[in-house]
């Protein structure tokens, strides 16, 4: 053993507490820097945002569902315009009929449209360069209220406006407040602003407000390309929490916000979400009392602060060029240019491969070890995610409901604690059983040469979260190569400084990523603490009781020391999970999520209960007893759907009518102009052709539409219109061949509670927040 000031077994100690402790302190300052700020009071300055006076709005909005079409709905547009109008400002009701496109369609097995009366006003700046547009949905969907999707949005823009006609001084920039219809539906309102309003012809900035949970920091998840000059924008925020890797993470998920309609069109901008608490997600829980306060303070303070930033800026004059990385730490938003990712990918891998020459040449591990340690840093950026994704299995065995939830459990800290620290207890057990027979240098070396070796592939198809390895592989290989050139105390600060960079930057991260995946991914959120475990080897050597080379009974002892904290970590895994079991409980605030739906076929008077749940859950087998399959052959609606079906007493309900208006012979064919009502108020209404028939063109509420799409079934073309208008909608249809045109309506409400045979659900059993749950559909065919 050597004997130097580190090796003596009282300084080792005192070293290893301090070093753990900074780096300990670092954690907590990086993840605290993200959490949201505490909601201001009604009392706040005039000039101020204060998520009281907003939430006194969500209590308005938020009062019942209110989707698209709906009386509620109306009711709420109504309270929007008196409010603005109460700001002195001058409101306007886009009322049109919007296509979302094949793209985007609904599962409908056709294009999406809907009859939309988005809510519109100005504040005029001073020389405007362009506007900057303030857009939320105050649409919900039919299941829930939407206190947090999206009356927070809608809510934090009204008090947002407030503040900046309040404060009297006007900004060089207009401002412009979108508050769109049927988001929930199809993102038509969106749509048909960016096409169709004036407004919306010059270009700008839009910044969107979204919520999918109840709590949680608001996290700037998306941008427009070419983004470092609204980065730098968005930096100036009171609480900045955003990071490129969310915007990586996003394009590649299956999701669309009324973002995604601006961005398209061409617009620059930021889109920003709270995202924890994702159980209430388009369910009846969510209601007022499920927001957090502070979440709001933070969806409108940074709101309010980038609207006065922008507003004061020459927005012609933003490049729109390049795009940063970017990510929160300690509270600032770090930046740099997207043309360094790979440049700094690079150097890190040189680095650590410097690192790994001269730990060879000085004799602290031979080249054999080091391949070794390479090769077995492997095991527990597998092994950990492995294990995560089947603790998840085994919590779903457990308590079965869980399939059931959008997202996550009520309650999923406790879980996602317990997914770090089985994370953490495969890190720890796997450097003691390797340290000795593989030596502390190697492993830290092979850890880092993984982190630098993923930076590569991260900076070419995934820039924005190369960052995530690049800096801590970077920060630990230089540290590595200082600390080896000095004493061993001064090593000590060297090897803490290069383990502060892995903890700010992915720590903060991990937090961030747990809500945005939810559990059932739970493997990513571990795969990243393996990561950030890695980079850590020098700093935990500091903690191994026995010095690097120590042999014999001593080593011995010092080895099942070394065991402690792995086993400690181990232990806090089960807690954990046995704490998240016993606190996460279904019960009538907290129920289990089921799904049920019920189908009139008005051709043979039959009806039919429909659930999407994979595994149904005891209440819900009352009424489903089938395996899942398609019903696009009677519900062209649903598409290549696979819906579980069950026998139901027939309602006496109205069907669709479709009624030819007209017809007149076109080239090698005919026109057929057709006006669809439906005969109940329903949310809304479709229509198919047998595949048989070719339809060459189509016009719908007035907006041609694309004609290629296929429902199944024998389905061939149709369409799906939201809040249809009471006079119905007018189609007009340019179909191939003079035959008989056989057509399939149908309509949808959101009553399956007053339909015979239903039995209300017990305490503890709670409504999906599906689009389709509680719908009654009613479906007709017609020939014409």
């Amino acid at each position: 053993m050597r004997d130097s000031a580190l090796t003596r077994p009282p300084r080792r100690a005192v070293a290893a507490a301090a070093a753990l402790a900074v780096l300990a302190l670092a954690g907590f300052a990086a993840v605290r820097s993200i959490l949201p700020p505490a909601a201001r009071p009604d009392t706040a300055a005039a000039g101020d945002f204060s998520a009281e006076r907003a939430f006194a709005q969500i209590r308005t909005i938020a009062s019942r569902p209110h989707p698209a079409g709906s009386a509620a709905n109306d009711t709420v547009r109504d309270h929007l315009i008196d409010t603005l109008r109460g700001l002195g400002l001058t409101p306007q009701v886009q009322d049109t009929v919007s296509v979302q496109g094949v793209a985007l369609s609904s599962s409908a097995g056709g294009t999406s449209l809907a009859r939309v009366r988005n809510v519109v006003t100005r504040i005029l700046g001073t020389a405007s360069t362009a506007p900057v547009f303030l857009v939320a949905h105050y649409d919900s969907a039919q299941s829930g209220p939407g206190a947090n999707d999206d009356a927070s949005g809608t809510a934090a823009i009204l008090e947002t406006a407030r503040a900046l006609t309040a404060a009297g001084d006007r900004l060089r920039n207009d401002v412009v407040l979108v508050l769109t219809d049927a988001e929930e539906a199809c993102l038509c309102g969106a749509k048909a602003f960016v096409d169709q309003h004036p407004l919306a012809r010059s270009g700008g900035v839009v910044l969107n407000l979204e919520a999918r949970g109840s709590s949680g920091p608001t996290i700037m998840f998306e941008t427009s390309a070419g983004n470092q000059d609204l980065v730098d924008a968005y930096a100036e925020t009171p609480v900045p929490v955003g990071t490129s890797f969310a915007v990586e993470i996003y394009r590649l998920l299956p999701n669309d916000t009324d973002f995604t309609a601006f961005r398209e069109a061409g617009f620059r901008g930021l889109n920003s979400a709270y995202i924890d608490g994702a159980a209430v997600y388009h369910a009846p829980t969510d209601t007022p009392e499920a927001l957090d306060r502070d979440s709001l303070q933070h969806h409108g303070e940074n709101l309010l602060a980038l609207t006065r930033e922008l507003g004061g800026r020459d927005l012609a004059a933003l490049d729109d060029d390049a795009d940063a990385t970017y990510f929160p730490a300690l509270g600032v938003l770090v930046r740099y240019p997207g043309g360094l990712v790979l440049p700094l990918a690079i150097l890190a891998l040189v680095a650590v491969l410097a690192l790994g020459w001269l730990v060879r040449r000085r004799g602290r591990a031979s080249g054999r070890r080091l391949v070794a340690a390479a090769g077995l840093a492997l095991v527990p950026v597998v092994l950990a995610p492995a294990l995560a994704q089947g603790l998840w299995a085994a919590l779903v065995a457990v308590r079965p409901e869980y399939a059931g939830m959008p997202i996550d459990p009520y309650r999923p800290l406790w879980y996602r604690s317990a997914v770090v620290a089985l994370a953490a207890t495969v890190v720890l057990v796997w450097f003691v059983l390797l340290r000795r027979r593989v030596g502390a240098a190697a492993l830290a070396v092979g850890g880092a040469f993984w982190l630098a070796v993923l930076g590569v592939p991260l900076a070419i198809l995934t820039p924005g979260g190369a960052y995530l390895t690049t800096l801590p592989a970077l920060a630990v290989a230089l540290s590595g190569l200082i600390a080896i050139h000095v004493r061993p105390l001064a090593a000590v600060p060297v090897i803490v400084a290069g383990a502060l960079v892995p903890v700010v930057v992915l720590a903060p991260t991990i937090v961030m990523l747990f809500p945005a995946l939810g559990m059932p991914m739970a493997g990513i959120g571990a795969f990243l603490t393996a990561l950030l475990g890695l980079a850590l080897l020098p700093a935990l050597d500091l903690a191994h009781p026995a010095p690097d080379g120590a042999r014999g009974l001593v080593a011995l002892r010092d080895r099942r020391l070394a065991m402690v904290p792995g086993l400690a970590a181990f232990v806090a895994f089960l807690v954990f999970t046995a704490t998240g079991l016993a606190v996460d409980r279904f019960d009538a605030k907290h129920p289990s999520l089921t799904h049920l739906m019920y189908a009139l076929d008005a051709d043979t008077n039959t009806a039919r209960w429909l659930s999407e749940e994979s595994e149904p859950q005891e209440w819900t087998t009352r009424y489903v007893t089938q395996e899942p399959a398609e019903v696009a052959a009677t519900l062209p609606a649903f598409g290549p759907e696979l819906l579980r079906t069950g026998p139901a007493p027939a309602a006496s309900l109205p069907a669709p009518a479709v009624t030819l208006v007209s017809q007149a012979p076109s080239a090698g064919g005919r026109t057929l102009n057709l006006l669809v009502e439906p005969q109940r108020t329903a949310r809304f209404v479709t229509l198919h052709v047998a595949a048989a028939t070719t339809v060459t063109a189509a016009t719908v509420g007035g907006r041609a539409v694309e004609t290629g799409t296929v429902a199944g079934g024998g389905w061939g073309f149709g369409f799906v219109f939201h809040a249809p208008p009471a006079e119905g909608v007018q189609v007009t249809l340019t179909v191939q061949g003079t035959g008989p045109v056989q057509l399939r309506a149908m309509d949808a409400s959101d009553d399956v509670s007053a339909m015979p045979g239903f039995q209300p659900r017990p305490a503890g059993v709670g409504v999906m927040g599906s689009h389709s749950s509680e719908m009654v559909a009613v479906a007709k065919s017609y020939t014409i």
